[in-house]
């Protein structure tokens, strides 16, 4: 199923039970802005013991898009996502541009990069700043900082940077304006961007419109490496507690992303896939998704080539909308932290100083170890992605030709099937398309969400977030903070 679940909220918090024994507790929703995603979990001991995510609502994106022409689904599947559209947008074009035999010319693959990857650095900055970062940090007594959890060790900054990581908040929406206006540049507009087509883009560009896109670029690059990433490693350095939290399934599967060639071989973020602690690459036709404790009918365990979405509500024993994404049998996380652990880049100056490395140094990210399966290990890999590739956007720019060709046109072919493997800001997103008599015969999509927040799968194994929760601390039943942590840290 299509779904899109952003974090941030918590607007509830109810027991469900008794003080005397397990406690069952419910936050309903936990996204503060878009989204439908419920968490239901059982404390016992001052401790999660059990965890059920669910996603409350039917999109069906899947039924809406057959029997239409091919060509509207890279605009139609943007609707999935009020966040990340440009990632599902992406996605669409590299099944059709597979389904369609078409590759784009330089100038279409690097603007690809250059939309996406503006996409990318507003995402980050909105959800540490505007989404997650409201459970460290203290605001004033007024809306968007209340209503939030609160008690004696809810929050440990020290005023000075409490009241900097406040003053920053505004700051990071300007920042996020300069982004949406990069992107809108090369893409139209923002949400739902309309220059990103089967064959590359429409949009050629100017001398004019570099400059335009690398100033505004720049301006972020100098908030992303001054503010934004520094103050990620300081507030993980009072919340140290934070990177023993959240571990997970520590099965990490990319698709790979931002191209640096036209065959699609090479990635700024690497395609591949960590399971069980050892490195694979990634074979697309391993992907199924499961779907006993799905309301949907039983079709299950399929590839989503032959994949069905007809829903099924009630269903005895499903407790979502979600269905359950396997690779190879097995849940995998996908998002920052994924992309990291699997491309494994130098990390900033700002880090080795965290670890205590001497900034001559070139440190891998995997230098964090066993820290960076953790809330607090997420909230750095994002940052550390964003600081990536803000500097890559602003070289790519600098590469793209003036005038020359950013698009191949391609006629819709008769009858063919295609995969676009594509990595939104949240995780990895790939759309699947099967064209019959030039219209679409089916199409799947399996976002973000799906693979993180995903229920328990046909062998009854809980999803990658559900397995984070386990074991995450709950001394007040009232202010289940880490609990929102841990899922906020996904963005789910």
């Amino acid at each position: 199923m299509a779904s899109c679940l952003t974090p941030s909220g918590g607007k509830k918090a109810a027991p469900a039970a008794a003080a005397a024994g397990p406690q069952k507790i419910v936050v309903d929703p936990v996204t503060r802005i878009e989204g439908h995603l419920k968490v239901e979990v059982t404390v016992a001991g001052g401790k999660v013991v059990d965890a059920k995510t669910t996603g409350g609502m039917f999109r069906g994106f899947e039924i809406i898009l057959k029997g239409r022409d091919p060509r509207d689904a890279s605009q139609i599947s943007q609707r999935i996502c009020g966040v990340c559209p440009t990632g599902h947008c992406q996605a669409s074009v590299l099944a059709l541009d597979d389904a369609f035999g078409v590759t784009p010319p330089t100038n279409g693959r690097i603007i690809r990069n250059l939309i996406l990857g503006a996409n990318y650095v507003q995402s980050h900055i909105l959800h540490f700043y505007h989404l997650a970062a409201l459970d460290y940090v203290k605001g004033p007594e007024i809306a968007p900082f209340v209503p939030r959890y609160d008690g004696p060790d809810v929050y440990r900054l020290p005023k000075a940077v409490n009241d900097a990581a406040v003053k920053q908040y505004l700051k990071a929406l300007d920042m996020r304006m300069k982004a949406q206006e990069a992107l809108a540049i090369f893409g139209g507009r923002m949400p739902h961007v309309q220059g990103v087509v089967v064959g590359g883009t429409t949009e050629k560009p100017s001398a004019d419109m570099i400059v335009d896109y690398v100033w505004r670029m720049k301006e972020i690059q100098k908030f992303v490496h001054e503010t934004y990433v520094p103050t990620v490693y300081q507030v993980a350095g009072v919340y140290m507690d934070l990177f023993e939290v959240g571990t997970g399934c520590k099965n990490f599967l990319s698709t790979g992303v931002f191209p640096l060639d036209n065959e699609d071989k090479t990635h700024l973020l690497k395609r591949g896939v960590y399971t069980e602690g050892k490195d694979y690459p990634l074979d697309p036709m391993l992907i199924r998704e499961q779907v006993k404790h799905s309301w949907f009918e039983n079709y299950t365990n399929l590839h989503p080539f032959e994949g069905r979405t007809v829903p099924m509500y009630p269903k005895s024993g499903a407790y979502s909308f979600i269905k359950a994404p396997r690779y190879n049998g097995k849940p995998h996380e996908v998002g920052p932290l994924a992309r990291m652990w699997i491309t494994n880049p130098p990390v900033s100056d700002h880090a080795k100083r965290f670890l205590g490395v001497s900034t001559s140094k070139e440190v891998p990210f995997r230098a964090l170890g066993d820290k960076a399966f953790s809330i607090m290990g997420r909230h750095a890999a994002r940052a550390e992605e964003c600081a990536l590739i803000v500097d890559k956007c602003i070289e790519w720019a600098m590469q793209l030709k003036p005038g020359a060709a950013t698009y191949k046109e391609a006629p819709i072919p008769a009858s063919s099937k295609g995969m676009g493997l594509n990595e939104a800001p949240r995780g990895s997103v790939t759309h699947w398309i099967v064209i019959k008599d030039k219209k679409i015969d089916n199409y799947q999509v399996v976002s973000p969400t799906l693979w993180n927040a995903g229920p328990r799968d046909d062998k009854d194994i809980p999803g990658p977030i559900e397995q984070a929760l386990i074991g995450a601390p709950v001394p007040d039943p009232k202010n289940p903070v880490n609990v929102v942590r841990v899922v906020r840290a996904f963005d789910p």
